[in-house]
């Protein structure tokens, strides 16, 4: 389309030149919820060559509040976000080559779901996903930037690997379960969730147009409600930790879990091994047993209070349960070993 990036292609920060780079360049977002969901369509519009989406999760009515790239009519349908992001952003921008990719972001498959990114930014929700996310990326010299808010506020942060602090040096080892607030804790509003995004977006653009000069100098504190903005100078901080220093990537080489708490969510995921399910077959077995909804990619089940989301690999939700041992009796009570 004649003339579609030509805004952005007159700001001195980009150019034709930048603008090249972008068109040259592959973008892997792992979460595409709230933040994930605007970072991916500002990548669409600014006419990245490929986009990779990366998300475990299915759309409910819970998200539209704050999750931009979804519809009512994607909630009612059960559709995975990555899959319902994906058919949003090919219809936004037909150049943009886009894959949707419906996966937990774990250990042991972690490098191959990004692929060769030229860049990665954050729209995890949760520290275990961010710090296998900064172990990957540093292991193997991706750029990726940083992004997390929670009520009125939101942090972002650049990680330059070898050349700038990352997450683990910043922050230090992984945050406790429960030792800060959470969307389900404290909630989120909307502006945040676009703050944040729009300031990833911004450094990720500069990585993307070779514009190093323009990078802010690090991690970035948000608070709307009060109206502060805060900036953690780090260009004289050399990166210190065990990641950085040593090349230990503790995180990215830890067992995969096969069973996880879902932030701000009464519900478990559980991995199974052992390839593909028949959803079509299953959805036919269980709609004996309770209600069924479901779709090429996914099967959602409720009965007596619980509800059961299987996904193609064996991958399920389940919601209403207090923890993974119950989870695990559900799931092997309805779909089976």
């Amino acid at each position: 389309m004649s003339g579609r990036y030509s805004r952005q292609e007159r700001f001195a920060g980009v150019g034709l030149d930048g603008q090249e780079r972008i068109r040259a360049a592959e973008v892997a977002i792992v979460g595409v919820g709230a933040l994930g969901s605007v970072l991916a369509e500002m990548m669409a519009r600014a006419g990245v060559g490929r986009l990779t989406l990366i998300d475990r999760d299915y759309v409910e009515a819970s998200n539209l509040q704050r999750q931009s790239l979804f519809t009512e009519e994607d909630a009612e349908r059960g559709l995975p976000k990555a899959v319902a992001a994906a058919a949003r952003l090919r219809a936004v921008n037909s150049e943009v080559e886009v894959r949707a990719v419906v996966a937990d972001f774990a250990a042991d498959r972690a490098l191959s779901l990004l692929g060769t990114p030229s860049l990665v930014l954050d729209g995890t929700d949760n520290f275990e996903a961010r710090f296998l996310l900064n172990d990957v990326c540093l292991r193997s010299d991706i750029p990726w930037v940083y992004g997390g808010c929670v009520g009125a506020q939101g942090l972002c942060l650049l990680v330059r690997p070898r050349l700038s602090p990352c997450l683990r040096c910043v922050l230090g080892e992984k945050p406790l379960p429960g030792s800060g607030p959470t969307c389900d804790t404290a909630g989120v509003i909307s502006p945040i969730v676009h703050v944040i995004a729009g300031l990833q977006a911004a450094e990720g653009l500069k990585v993307l147009a070779g514009r190093s000069e323009a990078f802010l100098p690090g991690l970035v504190s948000v608070d709307l409600w009060s109206g502060a903005f805060e900036v953690m100078d780090l260009r004289g901080r050399a990166p210190w930790c065990p990641a950085c220093k040593e090349a230990r990537y503790d995180y990215a080489d830890a067992p995969s879990p096969s069973a996880a708490v879902l932030c701000g969510r009464d519900a478990i995921q559980l991995r199974r091994e052992g390839g593909p399910i028949d959803l079509a077959s299953l959805a036919g077995r269980l709609r004996t047993a309770g209600d069924v909804t479901a779709n090429e990619h996914l099967v959602r089940f409720r009965v007596a209070g619980t509800e059961i989301v299987v996904f193609g690999d064996g991958r399920a939700i389940v919601k209403g349960v207090r923890d993974a041992t119950e989870a695990r009796g559900v799931y092997a009570r309805y779909v089976g070993n």
